[in-house]
């Protein structure tokens, strides 16, 4: 079958002697579209009935098997021939068919070749089921033939992480037969002559401990089951592989991928999903040809730590500098505990954690720098400080791209204090930074798009998401998130407490609410931000005390044991009767009439306010698309990624609603109405 608008075929027939081989050839990665999907059916229909044909391999063209199905289908009717009919199709024909794998073989890739009578895969093969992290189940019989393969309890950790997995652990699980280091079409084709039919659907299931694998599920299913309601279903999916017909139970898989495909968590995550691949690419900057190999990093703090971390992980060297001898030791000790950890935890296999253990290295001579491609500053956010560690760098790598990871001073200004100021460009992580996803990637004025392509090479490298953000304080992220923390402030003052805010906001989604985050970062951390406005004359028209209030009487957050809470020992926090004391003094003292403010009237507020800044930063050139603040805040700031981000949540609302939202919270904080503004905003998204 030839792909719409093009002459190639999707699936191209060729024969090794009496060996039918059908390669998938639709670039970029092979998504299983209906011309996909039609294609390898005829191929089988050929196979079945060629009398000299003993069997087939199913291979992807330019080292990907399948990267999954084509998204944009899930948002109407699926285009026939569905992949459980292509997948039928293989199971009852008479003759064997061997999947070859290489490269991607992810979601409807994964289960195709579960399809198969066999499974041969090249060591750079990659497997997974990412279905759940898109709102739905697989649907092509991934929750039925997996588990029959690995158990059930490996079957759900796979489906619901949506976790990839190498061909080395694939093998392990007996998700692949094999691990072929050469031709793997030649050694598929050898298998194909000699195999017969082996349906996994016809499989028992291994045998598995019922109480160990209730303890399991719910541990694996208990953090998504609030937010994303695809785990819970597939994990009754899984839990019930093997105990009725095949056939029942694909029907059942289906018709609940069907009903899930189409909700509106699924269409929220579709969207960031398509966002987080667009963000990188805006401006028209490409990331370099050539990976960063060698990498600096100054700063040996947890930041620094992290940094480095995420680089080595990720295939480069990574030299770590503090001018603290002792300190640059503790760092690199750190660091590779940090490597271990991911050993540990699975994240890592043992040969890549201690290839990446191996590229680390520290010293207190920024003179070792020597050789770096790249060289990240990660020093204190005092522009002094990092303007002398850049100037510094510049001499000894002359030809490096510099780096600044700062959160909210301008990068042009930075850059002015170099030699040549086309070398800098922003990397502001977010922490942990050897976890946490989002990177925005900060160009100065006068930084060279060769710096910022660098720059995207290296995030995209270290699998991270990365934003292109305007030389603006706050940049998108830090931007919107001082305008929500602002307006949950406000919230206080008008009715809600603490309490009340937290438990709304994450009844929506967040992991935690915003005073529960803020006592455990520290609220000293954003009084340091505010004496910085006060001294700049640029406090917002509304100010609310309660923060600095709290502050002076010690209530600096979980460190101190109190804050916005209480905190046991323990951690566990309990509502302060001092807090509430004051938050309903404050509203006393400057005449606000307290009113009761319900869940949805809360989260309208704080998410609206959200909305409300990041058209503004849209609208100033700091966020090229509205589709950019959602990434930022999904990635960034825990915002829940089920609801699509603030951008996408407000596209999503009722126009007349909406509109009321946002003068709400535009009277809210003393501004002028920008209800047009943010709907203009909007509609060009």
């Amino acid at each position: 079958m030839t792909a719409p608008g093009d002459a190639r075929p999707a699936v191209r027939q060729e024969t090794r002697g009496d060996v039918l081989v059908l390669i998938i050839d639709n670039p970029p990665v092979n998504a299983s579209s209906q011309a996909v999907r039609a294609g390898v059916l005829a191929g089988i229909e050929r196979l079945r009935e060629h009398d000299g044909l003993a069997g087939a391999v199913l291979v992807g063209a330019r080292g990907s098997f399948i990267a999954g199905s084509d998204i944009s289908e899930f948002d109407g009717v699926v285009p026939d021939p569905l992949l459980p009919a292509v997948i039928a199709a293989i199971e009852t024909c008479p003759r064997p068919v061997v999947a070859a794998l290489d490269g991607l073989a992810l979601g409807g890739g994964l289960e195709l070749a579960l399809g198969c009578d066999a499974r041969l895969a090249t060591p750079q093969a990659v497997v997974g089921l990412p279905e759940v992290t898109l709102g739905m189940v697989p649907g092509a019989g991934g929750t039925q033939r997996l588990p029959r393969l690995t158990g059930r309890a490996a079957a759900l950790d796979l489906i619901v992480s949506g976790r990839r997995v190498g061909a080395a652990e694939a093998r392990r699980l007996g998700i692949v037969d094999d691990v072929v280091d050469d031709d793997v079409v030649e050694a598929a084709v050898t298998l194909a002559r000699t195999i017969g039919k082996r349906r996994v659907g016809d499989l028992p299931m291994p045998p598995e401990d019922e109480a160990a694998y209730d303890a399991f599920e719910k541990a694996a299913t208990a953090a998504l089951r609030r937010t994303v309601g695809a785990a819970g279903e597939a994990a009754e999916l899984v839990r019930t592989a093997g105990t009725r017909p095949l056939t029942q139970a694909l029907l059942d898989e289906r018709a609940r991928f069907d009903r899930l495909r189409t909700s509106p968590e699924a269409a929220a995550l579709r969207h960031v999903f398509f966002a987080e691949r667009a963000a990188p690419r805006r401006g028209g900057v490409r990331p370099a040809v050539q990976p960063v190999t060698r990498a600096g990093v100054v700063g040996a703090g947890a930041m620094g730590v992290g940094i480095a971390v995420a680089l080595a992980t990720h295939g480069a060297s990574v030299h770590l500098i503090d001018r603290d001898p002792a300190q640059a030791e503790r760092a690199l000790g750190q660091a590779r505990d940090l490597v271990a950890r991911a050993a540990r935890r699975g994240r890592l296999d043992t040969e890549a954690a201690e290839r990446a253990s191996r590229s680390l290295s520290a010293s207190a001579a920024i003179a070792d720098l020597g050789g770096s491609q790249l060289v990240v500053e990660a020093v204190f956010e005092d522009p002094d400080v990092k303007a002398a560690v850049l100037r510094s760098a510049q001499e000894v790598v002359p030809r490096a791209v510099l780096a600044t990871n700062t959160s909210y001073l301008g990068v042009g200004r930075l850059a002015e204090t170099l030699d040549d100021p086309t070398r800098l460009v922003g990397l502001h992580f977010f922490a942990p930074a050897h976890v946490m996803r989002l990177v925005e990637v900060v160009a100065g004025e006068r930084t060279a798009p060769e710096a910022v392509a660098l720059a995207l090479r290296a995030v995209r490298d270290m699998e991270k998401c990365a934003v292109l953000a305007g030389d603006s304080e706050g940049f998108i992220g830090n931007r919107v998130f001082a305008v929500y923390r602002r307006h949950v402030e406000y919230l206080l003052e008008d009715g809600a407490l603490p309490a009340e805010v937290d438990a709304a906001l994450e009844g929506f989604g967040f992991a935690m609410g915003p005073f529960a985050v803020a006592d455990l970062s520290g609220l000293q951390i954003a009084q340091s931000l505010r004496r910085r406005w006060r001294a700049t004359d640029r406090l917002p028209a509304r100010y609310v005390d309660i923060p600095d209030e709290l502050c002076d009487r010690g209530r600096l957050g979980r460190r101190t044991g109190a804050g916005y809470y209480t905190y046991a020992e323990d951690g566990t926090r309990s509502v302060a009767a001092e807090v509430t004391e004051l938050v309903l003094s404050e509203s006393r003292r400057k005449g606000i009439a307290r009113q009761a403010l319900d869940r949805g009237t809360i989260v309208t507020r704080a998410v609206a306010a959200m909305a409300v800044e990041g058209a503004r930063a849209v609208a100033a050139g700091v966020a090229a698309h509205c589709d950019d603040v959602d990434v930022a805040m999904v990635n960034g700031f825990g915002f829940p990624r089920h609801r699509g981000g603030p951008m996408w949540w407000a596209r999503q609302q009722d126009p007349d609603e909406f509109a009321a939202a946002v003068r709400a919270v535009t009277e809210a904080a003393h501004e002028d109405d920008l209800s047009e503004l943010v709907a203009e905003v909007l509609r060009r998204a």
